[in-house]
């Protein structure tokens, strides 16, 4: 049941992050979505562009760190929180780690190759949020990749 005193809950920033995730899918992107809230203000959508950009940095992450920095005027990110739809990989975990956000909340695990499997560490300040519409993402990527096989 939503909080009618505060609409803008971690459910429904990801589900904003999950329509970016459709967008990749229907660009035959890998369906990883994310955006980068301040104040309650998405400030920043991102999707896969992998394929698009033929570029293997261009996650939905990094996409999103590129455009948050650029809203804000500065390279930290602090006082925003990434929503993203799979766990970040070690080149974004790393990314995050250097914007030094505040907080990150994901959806589904990747535990072959999330940055929690590689090892890597984001800052030690932000706030990690795990599983959120974990069913809904892992679903779109099953679909996703069930369609290339």
């Amino acid at each position: 049941m939503p909080d009618l005193l505060n609409p803008f809950t971690d459910d429904y920033f990801m589900q904003k992050a999950l329509q970016e995730a459709q967008t990749a899918f229907e660009q035959g992107e890998i369906p990883v979505g994310a955006i980068v809230v301040a104040k309650n203000q998405i400030i920043a959508r991102g999707h896969n562009l992998t394929e698009l950009l033929h570029d293997v940095t261009a996650h939905a992450e990094m996409q999103c760190i590129t455009a948050a920095a650029n809203f804000i005027g500065g390279k930290y990110l602090k006082d925003c929180t990434l929503y993203v739809t799979l766990e970040p990989c070690c080149m974004c975990g790393g990314a995050l780690y250097w914007s030094q956000i505040s907080k990150v909340v994901y959806g589904a695990s990747d535990p072959k190759r999330g940055y929690n499997a590689s090892g890597v560490s984001l800052h030690p300040k932000t706030i990690v949020v795990s599983g959120v519409l974990a069913d809904e993402a892992t679903l779109l990527l099953q679909k996703f990749f069930a369609a290339r096989r």
